[in-house]
């Protein structure tokens, strides 16, 4: 985790920013003569505003965090007003999850608006509140905002200064064959199974098995997917605990040590998300002690109850997506591959354009988002390559098509580079070459592709022209993704199960 490469310096100023916005927050509301829960509700309410918020732009990430209340006030008060009422709360309680997880059809914006809601009902739950707490709650999450804000939006905005990154939405569909639709059906049996085992573990903190198996499910478009992240989950919580057990119960709470072993949690948060879910548990969990002795009310039990809690929570998940609406690993990772080949195609024509003389067309943007599509591609196929899985021949078959990816990624860099010199010329070899490279694309996606179809009128005209160097570079990238594409095929058409052959 700590080796893995951080282009830019991105994570390292995500997670510094953060320490600043919530540190901020929490001073705001701390200030302001806030209760302790209001002060850790107004500290959630801003790290979950700077950890969800995904937006491609900057104003897109401001409307974002502008609705975070809309959402999260009505069912902090449903969630207060239903404290009394055990069996309406977890009805409502499971009805948020579903709600929430739904919400992601709607983007980056539906899924942020998605977690603040869950996580309101939830912090409830944590903090037992009743209605008389409302108003204390309300305005410490309104302080919040607008402290963490001013920092995200004004003091430390680096993302204007960069390109707004591509985030590739879940593959589409309609009712049931929408994987939004079947994660919220999974999600409401799963949170029902986390929350009856939760009771009868314990009547105070059953709703740790629920947030359990929600949150594996976010960022999953898959079964496997599912599976391992809630293997990572547990993994990361059992470590976090040790953690808590040889650095915050020996606190009893002590404010100064425990906010600046907070203040470190939350940077290890940020830091680690993108790379590492089970040290970003680690960090959660550790933070999630700390925060128990700030409130007198954290002790070795209530750590071995939270990691059972939690198995709770993974197993939930685990029989929701094996048995309910499944959607199979091979069906998720192919619709990810086969976007990534139309990001390549697209790339391509882009290039071939801006090389016969286009200005307008820029394959940058486009070679960034396929870096983005890949990188999710590889989450989808992580299950598959994942030490633990016993399939020796589906763990070849994805091993081999992450290597022919980051092939794919690497010519289109390389085009992407050659066709922004000023100095490039329009080669007829250049459209044959793109053509070619259609065909190939046509060939993975479609069962009637040719890719050993007759090159394309004009082709044979161009050994008779010019080479000019830039040319020749562009030619070699072509070249190069319409062998990858061609080999792509043996593993993406042959099934799961069948041995390897390599060519």
């Amino acid at each position: 985790m700590f080796v893995v490469p951080d282009p830019g310096r991105l994570r390292l100023r995500s997670a510094t920013r953060s320490v600043f916005g919530v540190g901020l927050a929490v001073a705001v509301c701390g200030l302001t003569g806030h209760t302790l829960p209001a002060v850790i509700t107004g500290g959630l309410a801003a790290l979950l505003a700077l950890f969800t918020v995904t937006d491609a732009t900057v104003r897109a990430q401001a409307v974002s965090t502008a609705l975070l209340p809309a959402v999260g006030f009505p069912v902090l008060a449903l969630a207060a007003g239903l404290h009394d009422t055990p069996v309406l709360r977890d009805v409502a309680f499971l009805a948020v999850a579903g709600l929430g997880v739904y919400a992601r059809r709607w983007g980056p914006r539906g899924h942020a608006l998605g977690v603040f809601a869950f996580m309101m009902f939830f912090v409830a739950q944590f903090l037992h509140t009743v209605p008389g707490q409302l108003p204390g709650l309300c305005t410490a999450v309104a302080l919040a905002l607008v402290a963490s804000s001013g920092v995200r939006f004004g003091l430390w905005c680096y993302e204007r200064r960069l390109p707004p990154p591509a985030a590739p939405a879940l593959p589409g569909g309609t009712g049931l064959a929408r994987i939004t639709t079947r994660q919220a059906v999974q999600v409401a049996v799963a949170g029902a199974f986390a929350l009856v085992v939760g009771q009868v573990l314990s009547e105070g903190r059953w709703y740790w098995a629920v947030g359990a198996a929600w949150w594996i499910f976010v960022n999953t478009a898959s079964r496997g997917e599912t599976l391992l992240r809630g293997f990572r989950r547990v993994l990361g919580t059992v470590v976090g605990i040790v953690a808590g057990l040889l650095l915050a119960v020996p606190l009893h709470g002590a404010l100064a040590p425990t906010a600046a072993l907070v203040a470190v949690c939350v940077f290890a948060i940020f830091y680690t998300a993108p790379v590492s879910y089970s040290w970003m548990m680690l960090a959660v969990t550790l933070m999630v002690s700390l925060l128990y002795g700030l409130l007198g009310a954290l002790e070795p039990s209530l750590l071995a109850l939270r990691l059972a809690e939690t198995g709770v929570g993974a197993l939930g998940a685990a029989l929701a997506v094996a048995f309910v609406l499944p959607v199979t690993t091979h069906s998720a990772t192919h619709a990810w591959i086969e976007r990534a080949v139309h990001c390549v195609h697209g790339c391509t024509t882009t290039a071939a354009r801006r090389l016969a003389g286009d200005p307008d067309a820029d394959p940058a943007p486009l070679a960034a988002q396929l870096e983005v599509v890949i990188g999710r591609a590889r989450l989808s196929l992580a299950p598959l390559v994942h030490p633990l899985n016993p399939l020796r021949a589906r763990k070849a078959r994805a091993r081999q098509v992450l290597a022919l990816l980051d092939d794919c990624a690497r010519e289109v860099r390389g085009l992407a580079s050659v066709a922004a010199d000023p100095q490039a010329s329009h080669d007829a070899r250049l459209a044959a070459a793109c053509w070619r490279v259609e065909a190939a694309v046509e060939a993975l996606v479609s069962p009637g592709g040719r890719p050993d179809a007759a090159p394309a009128p004009g082709a044979q005209a161009a050994s008779a022209q010019h080479h000019h160097p830039t040319a020749e570079a562009a030619l070699r990238h072509l070249h190069g993704l319409e062998r990858v594409l061609t080999e792509l095929a043996t593993p993406l058409h042959s099934a799961p199960d069948a041995p390897l052959v390599r060519s």
